[in-house]
């Protein structure tokens, strides 16, 4: 059991208790000596109203039977949670209202020098994304697409779609199996799997004018999806060795798909594989420019000849 889950519990062990002793709470949660009066120490400096009791039989008490308190946040959890929220501004996250609404309880529950605290962490911390102009906690100006909750809230019940994708003028409709829903490059995205010709699709979240469960009809079970995705997968025509700078930059930036392996147990090399449509021209000019931005600490094995002329056209340019 973790140590903040424990304490949680350990609270309302004693608060259902007239009396309890050290004894009781080591025996009661398997926990040493120092380990059960640091809980208690730190339960009490959370406002538990506790009563020492001296003497051969002492122990402790809650004081006039009194009531769990009202849940109490050091300084550290305070500023640990309001910089937590300073960094998903601007980020179109889902639940923005409620993350909005929970802020200001949040406030609500402190002292005046907390509050004092984040007004100055507030003017003196940015982070990337955070308008410098108006870094207001309690802004909403990055609400994300309206379609974005009510699919979350579907896909707590069910993987399997009907999206309904603006695409031009027309809006069609796709069967899917929900693989992930990630977020890159300021866009929600789902990846999934097409169930009507078996592909994998990416939608973006903008384009969707609508979402509901798929009819039960056009399933197919997950095994069968994982089996018709092993047998669909594209051969790789990307393969590239890393050395040291190129992993340091791979770290710094990659595209959400790639992965890569180490080749050694100090992890200095490593190769990477990949598939890239080359049909896509918004993919590989961002192949290209990737690929000049991983250096030129990486060696080809395999790469397809777009991208080759992708690149020998930007090194023209450069070159004049």
């Amino acid at each position: 059991m973790k140590k903040v889950e424990r304490i949680n519990v350990i609270m309302r062990y004693i608060n259902n208790r007239a009396h309890f002793t050290i004894s009781e709470i080591m025996h009661e949660f398997n926990i040493s000596r120092s380990t059960a009066i640091r809980d208690i120490r730190e339960i009490e400096a959370m406002g538990m109203p506790l009563v020492a009791e001296v003497g051969r039989d002492g122990g402790y008490s809650v004081m006039n039977n009194s009531v769990l308190p009202t849940v109490r946040f050091t300084d550290n959890e305070i500023k640990a949670l309001f910089i937590a929220f300073m960094a998903t501004r601007n980020l179109q996250l889902p639940y923005l209202k409620s993350r909005h609404s929970l802020a200001e309880k949040l406030l609500g529950l402190i002292s005046q020098n907390q509050q004092d605290d984040l007004v100055l962490l507030n003017r003196i911390l940015l982070f990337e994304g955070t308008n410098p102009h108006n870094p207001d906690l309690l802004d909403l100006s990055d609400l994300p697409h309206p379609m974005l909750e009510q699919l979350i809230q579907i896909l707590l019940e069910d993987r399997y779609l009907m999206v309904a994708v603006e695409e031009g003028r027309a809006i069609k409709h796709y069967p899917i199996y929900l693989l992930r829903l990630y977020r890159e490059k300021s866009s929600w995205q789902i990846e999934g799997f097409d169930l009507s010709e078996e592909k994998r699709r990416i939608i973006p979240v903008d384009h969707l004018a609508d979402v509901e469960p798929c009819p039960e009809k056009k399933r197919l079970s997950p095994k069968k999806i994982a089996e018709r995705l092993s047998t669909k997968e594209e051969a790789f025509n990307l393969v590239l060795e890393l050395g040291p700078k190129a992993i340091a930059q791979f770290k710094k930036y990659h595209p959400l798909k790639m992965t890569i392996s180490y080749t050694n147990p100090f992890q200095t090399t490593a190769i990477l594989k990949t598939f890239l449509n080359i049909h896509h021209p918004g993919e590989l000019a961002e192949i290209t420019n990737w690929l000049l931005f991983l250096g030129a600490d990486i060696k080809v094995r395999e790469i397809p000849k777009e991208v080759v002329e992708g690149l020998q056209e930007r090194a023209s340019v450069f070159g004049k």
